[in-house]
């Protein structure tokens, strides 16, 4: 299970690495593109300033009628051009106010000279200035990246949620199945011992055995409902916590090490939530078990049931080896367990309980090494 859950990251980090150098690429040509656009770009204006100053000096025809041409060129670089003499601002490529013409171009020659170096025309006794800015193509053109790299992201977004969504989906349907699966193989073994259970009743066996045995197959007919409503809508009841929990420690201290001490923090009120009851036992005992073997068999388990607003919070504390902070969500994982023969279902399927059945949480509050653990079950509390 852990080389499979390794592997699906290092698949997760390898995807991550290529989108990162497919867009760090994407801003890295355009950026160069952009470069070389702005240089032809000057290049142009360049050759426009050269040929308005050919064009205020030049008294041949064939020589103005080329100049003409050269200024008429330019259709897409927005221009300014100031004439020093007569404190003058004409334009070409740029969308002019009704009123305030003047006013309105000296503010845009003072913002383009900010991104672009003025050009000067040296015309006899008078200079001109050149004022340019970046054309609306390549201006789209060094957005453009950042609208790719943002595409990029919401995609790989997108895929992640469709892909988690996916696993998730199958591993709920594997888990379902076998959970069911489970319950009908248990079925037809527990019927014939509760047939043989009447039978040593009329048989009249020893009174004390036969209720141990019949405690114990109530019990896996317990576990084989719970099993069965894996995947179901649960029917959910007012039920007191309080009660639930001591009734699966009645249960659990007969099973475990006598090492292991249990201590109840109740409120003086009952709380009550809409749960099933078998499955929140079940979720309470695999908890405590859990904790009696982060311990070692020996130890105190304390359960502490408070009221905050409209939840009902179960804390509960073991004083075993803890976990490390970088496990805290892991350890819901399908899959994941630290026992050498342990499947790794046990916290996921509380979780599932919880979160998904009972719309409750469930997690590790807090836990240090060699010190303990405590984890907390909320609940919607019902007055």
């Amino acid at each position: 299970m852990k080389i499979v859950e390794n592997n699906k990251v290092l698949l997760q980090y390898i995807f991550i690495a290529i989108a990162i150098v497919i867009a760090m690429g994407s801003l890295i040509i355009s950026h160069y593109l952009v470069k070389d656009l702005s240089k032809e770009e000057r290049n142009k204006i360049e050759i426009w300033a050269e040929a308005t100053k050919e064009m205020a000096s030049s008294t041949e025809y064939l020589s103005t009628n080329l100049i003409i041409q050269i200024l008429k060129s330019n259709t897409t670089i927005p221009v300014i051009l100031y004439d020093k003499k007569d404190n003058y601002y004409t334009s070409i490529n740029i969308e002019l106010p009704e009123t305030q013409e003047q006013d309105f171009l000296r503010a845009k020659a003072k913002s383009f000279e900010k991104r672009h170096a003025s050009i000067i025309i040296e015309v006899e006794d008078f200079d001109q200035y050149v004022y340019y800015d970046d054309s609306y193509t390549l201006k789209r053109l060094q957005v453009y990246p950042y609208i790719q790299v943002g595409v990029l992201i919401i995609f790989m977004i997108t895929a992640f949620f469709a892909l988690f969504t996916t696993m998730r989906m199958e591993q709920d349907r594997l888990w379902v199945g076998l959970s069911k699966e489970t319950a009908h193989q248990l079925g037809t073994p527990i019927s014939s011992l509760l047939a043989w259970l009447e039978y040593l009743k009329l048989k009249n066996a020893d009174l004390t055995i036969v209720l141990d045995m019949e405690k114990d197959v109530n019990r896996l007919q317990m576990i084989t409902d719970r099993f069965s409503k894996i995947g179901s809508a649960p029917s959910l009841e007012r039920k007191d916590i309080a009660e639930i929990i001591q009734q699966s420690i009645i249960y659990l201290e007969k099973r475990i090490s006598k090492k292991v001490s249990f201590e109840l923090q109740f409120s003086s009120s009952p709380l009550y939530a809409n749960i099933s009851e078998s499955l929140i036992s079940w979720v309470i005992e695999n908890l405590t078990k859990n904790a009696v073997d982060a311990m070692g068999g020996q130890g105190t388990i304390t359960y502490t049931l408070t009221s905050k607003g409209n939840w009902i919070s179960l804390d509960i504390q073991d004083t075993g080896k803890g976990i490390p902070k970088s496990k805290f969500k892991t350890i819901f994982t399908p899959g994941y367990t630290t026992k050498t023969r342990g499947w790794g279902l046990g916290l996921s399927l509380a979780k599932r309980i919880v979160e998904s059945y009972h719309k409750g949480k469930i997690y590790v509050k807090s836990s240090e090494i060699d010190a303990g653990t405590i984890f907390c079950i909320e609940l919607k509390n019902v007055k």
